[in-house]
């Protein structure tokens, strides 16, 4: 359910063997909107992880759970796009639809296979996972398709993206690799950082994207408050989330706290290191640092399941 701006440095990861002699492929790679697709596998192994340090031994299924996260994530991010194939054609022109690579029935049949496979995948695992891939979907469907359409929000458009990412998954994931409650404290704390950090997200992500969004009518919280403002907002909403990490490891049960503090200390200095190089006035420089951010967001899950691992 996230927009990023010009062409992302993720979507660059497929060879340029699979451009030139699987281009079907790599439509279908950008299609998929390559840092959703990373960000939802992090997710997957992180809770996977996480479940097996407090069980002390990995539960028996990860990659059935792992498909139908990743169908359902591409169900979301390719309905938004078949939403805003005009407001694509400015702000993101690289993608399948806005530049012609795939037809609309194309668009509409991967999302509807993708959509069924999730949720067919994620019945046969357990009702934790049916549960927590359902609402999702019925989240991402709110959110791109007329008449709701939350995204003209930006207060509801906000609020879709962190309750996913950051509630929804988690705990489900949790659940569902636990085999049910009870939730430990590390996960709520593992939560709570994810549920703010997706904020930050979830307000940056428009900043890329203003000039069609501009032109469509589309109130996001960028056009309405500026760019600069988003920037500093969302840079101290970071900030935050790596502090409160630093300080909740002095108390939490079943983590590695001299593992965590270190961490997410080096994480902050980076973090302010690398934002005082950004130019607003570049539209590049800006979608970098959106891709910086997510980059963070990946980081997270494999640092905290490591010190769970570590406890």
């Amino acid at each position: 359910m996230s927009r990023t701006s010009p062409k992302s440095s993720v979507s660059s990861v497929p060879s340029n063997f699979v451009k030139k002699h699987a281009p079907w492929l790599y439509a279908f790679w950008k299609f998929s909107r390559p840092h959703t697709i990373i960000g939802t596998s992090c997710s997957v192994l992180g809770m996977y992880v996480i479940a097996a340090a407090n069980q002390s031994s990995f539960p028996s299924s990860f990659l059935f759970p792992l498909i139908a996260c990743l169908c359902g994530n591409v169900y979301i991010v390719g309905l938004n796009q078949l939403e805003d194939v005009a407001i694509d054609r400015i702000n993101k022109p690289h993608l399948p639809l806005a530049s012609g690579e795939f037809s609309r029935s194309q668009g509409v049949a991967i999302v509807a296979i993708t959509g069924i496979l999730a949720i067919l995948l994620a019945a046969l695992q357990g009702q934790y996972l049916l549960g927590m891939v359902g609402l999702s979907l019925a989240i991402g469907t709110a959110y791109s398709l007329p008449p709701i359409r939350l995204k003209r929000f930006p207060f509801w458009a906000s609020v879709c993206i962190f309750s996913v990412r950051g509630a929804i998954v988690n705990l489900g994931l949790f659940l569902h690799f636990n085999n049910g409650f009870p939730i430990p404290a590390n996960v709520w704390a593992l939560t709570l950082f994810v549920l703010v950090f997706t904020f930050a997200i979830a307000i940056f992500k428009d900043v890329p994207d203003m000039e069609g969004d501009r032109q469509y009518n589309i109130s996001t919280f960028s056009l309405r408050v500026g760019k600069k403002a988003v920037f500093s907002l969302s840079r101290w909403v970071l900030t935050a989330c790596y502090l409160g990490v630093v300080a909740a490891a002095f108390w939490l049960p079943l983590v590695n706290a001299p593992f965590l503090i270190v961490s997410h200390l080096i994480l902050v200095g980076v973090l302010w290191l690398r934002s005082q190089k950004v130019d607003l006035q570049d539209p590049q420089e800006v979608a970098k640092f959106y891709q910086f951010i997510w980059k963070m967001f990946f980081l997270e899950y494999l640092l905290f399941p490591i010190a769970c691992l570590l406890h």
